[in-house]
């Protein structure tokens, strides 16, 4: 197997939704712990200003968002799978609901007053506001727009009862029968609302969600080994990255291999990374860059929710 570095930190939704995938897969992984707000240089100097969290490091290759993440654990351990036959378009399309409209709606039912004034109690205000303000740039600039609360608090009682609803039909455990990455990606925002006393009863007020959720996260966090950020970058300048998948390179809109250009998320957090487009395939878009700290990296990026820019 691969070694797999997994940079996160410990309170990020979206790093809960990569250390279950990996526990589900049974993997061992090392761990880097990074900082929630930005500036993070040492995994800028891999991922070439890639901001969101986490990334998966595997040698030299970097995997950007979870959605690739997910398929990249699935080349590294087939069983159990996250796509299930049969099943590879319902759970991804569930998936990117969860990812995107439970995420958003959970954002903002987290960060309310009430709920802020708990989950950070113990946190200096100071740097409470530098969260804050970390996240409102986070959100600026793409196609995301914030929930208001009002709204997510108006919304919720629909999402979560559909979420229920799902959960009635006797198919097994989980959403769909079997586990899958739909799981995994309506996990993280109900995890994430769990975690402070003042949202944790729009989960607990469903006890067929509420035992789901135990469930999916009885899964654990595979086996995770703690590694500098420094010990990472390193694994990165020792190693050469994989050879490129063996498919045909396609981009309607005229891009071609070994083009200068940009690649940056449409949703949020668009900060852009700059490089020589080596592939563009049906899910994944790879990117080569060099950095002084790093050496020659490549850059994954999925297709859907990514844009290419000419430099």
């Amino acid at each position: 197997m691969s070694e797999l570095i997994l940079h996160h930190y410990p309170q990020s939704p979206f790093a809960e939704k990569a250390r279950l995938m990996l526990g589900f897969k049974g993997l061992s992984w090392h761990s880097v712990r990074i900082s929630p707000v930005m500036p993070k240089p040492d995994l800028t100097a891999l991922t070439g200003g890639y901001r969101k969290t986490p990334v998966l490091q595997v040698g030299a290759d970097i995997y950007c968002d979870t959605a690739l993440i997910a398929r990249r654990l699935e080349q590294e351990k087939s069983a159990p799978a996250l796509f299930p036959q049969g099943l590879e378009l319902v759970t991804q399309g569930f998936a990117a609901w969860a990812d995107s409209v439970v995420f958003s709606h959970a954002v903002a039912l987290v960060f309310q007053p009430e709920s802020l004034a708990v989950k950070f109690a113990k946190v200096p205000p100071q740097m409470l506001q530098v969260l804050v303000a970390d996240r409102s740039k986070l959100f600026s600039g793409g196609t995301a727009a914030r929930v208001q609360l009002d709204q997510a608090k108006h919304q919720w009682p629909a999402i979560i009862h559909r979420i229920d609803q799902q959960l009635q039909h006797p198919t097994g455990d989980f959403l769909f029968g079997e586990p899958s990455i739909a799981d995994f990606a309506q996990a993280h925002p109900l995890w994430f609302l769990k975690g402070s006393s003042v949202t944790a009863p729009l989960v607990d007020a469903y006890p067929a969600v509420s035992a789901w959720l135990d469930r999916v996260l009885s899964v654990g966090h595979g086996t995770a080994s703690e590694i500098s950020a420094e010990q990472a970058l390193e694994v990165a300048r020792n190693a050469t990255p994989a050879a490129l998948p063996d498919e045909v390179f396609e981009d309607l809109n005229g891009f071609k291999p070994g083009q200068q250009v940009t690649i940056s998320a449409t949703d949020y957090g668009t900060d852009p990374v700059a490089g020589e487009l080596l592939f563009a395939g049906r899910e994944e878009l790879i990117l080569r860059r060099t950095d002084e700290r790093a050496s020659t990296v490549h850059v994954h990026f999925p297709r859907l929710g990514f844009c290419i820019q000419a430099q």
